[in-house]
C-alpha cells in the first residue's frame, strides 16, 4: 500500500482537530524543563494513564526522557500569553517559571498554580513513532484548580472556551 498522503495536507487537516493546550514539565537529574503541546490524550482510568507527544528534535526531549516524570499542566481560557512564553524558544528555562507560581505533587515536576487541573505522572513507557515520542505517563496526583473557560489550539490559533453554565432543571 503506497501511503502518497502530502505532510502539508495532512496538517492542514489536523490543523482543524482542536486540542486543550497544556504546558508539560518535568524535573529530576536532567533538570527543570516545560515546554506547550496540544497533544495529549487519556489512555485509560485503570490506572488512570495518558499519553503526551514530543518530537524528538525538540531541545527538550532528552529532559523528558531522562528525568522519567511530566505534569500535564491543563491552561485556562486567560492563559495564552503563558503558552506562548513556553513556547518560546528564545526565552530561557529559568525565565519561562519566573512569571507564575509553581508548586509539586508526588513526582516533583513543576505543577502550576492557576492551571485547570495538573495531572502529575511517572513515565511508564514509551515509544518512537515518526518524528515524535508517545510517553505514557500513569497518573500519581491530581489537582484541580478554579473552574473557569479552557483555551484550545486550533487551525493554527488560541480559542478560548467560555465556562460551562449548569442548566437548571
Amino acid at each position: 500500500m503506497n501511503n502518497a498522503i502530502d505532510k502539508e495536507a495532512f496538517r492542514d487537516g489536523m490543523a482543524m482537530l482542536g486540542g486543550a493546550v497544556a504546558i508539560i514539565t518535568s524535573a529530576g537529574a536532567s533538570g527543570r524543563v516545560g515546554m506547550t503541546a496540544s497533544a495529549v490524550c487519556s489512555v485509560t482510568d485503570a490506572p488512570p494513564t495518558l499519553l503526551v507527544c514530543i518530537n524528538r528534535n525538540a531541545w527538550t526531549h532528552g529532559q523528558f526522557v531522562d528525568n522519567g516524570v511530566l505534569c500535564v499542566n491543563v491552561l485556562g481560557a486567560d492563559q495564552a500569553a503563558l503558552s506562548g512564553r513556553f513556547a518560546n524558544r528564545e526565552i530561557t528555562m529559568p525565565q519561562r517559571f519566573l512569571s507564575h507560581g509553581w508548586s509539586e505533587l508526588a513526582t516533583g515536576a513543576p505543577a502550576l498554580d492557576g492551571a485547570l487541573v495538573n495531572f502529575d505522572c511517572r513515565i511508564v513507557t514509551s515509544h518512537d513513532v515518526g518524528s515524535h515520542t508517545v510517553f505514557y505517563g500513569e497518573v500519581l496526583a491530581i489537582r484541580h484548580g478554579e473552574k473557569r473557560g479552557g483555551l484550545v489550539w486550533f487551525n493554527r490559533d488560541y480559542h478560548q472556551l467560555a465556562p460551562v453554565i449548569p442548566l437548571q432543571p
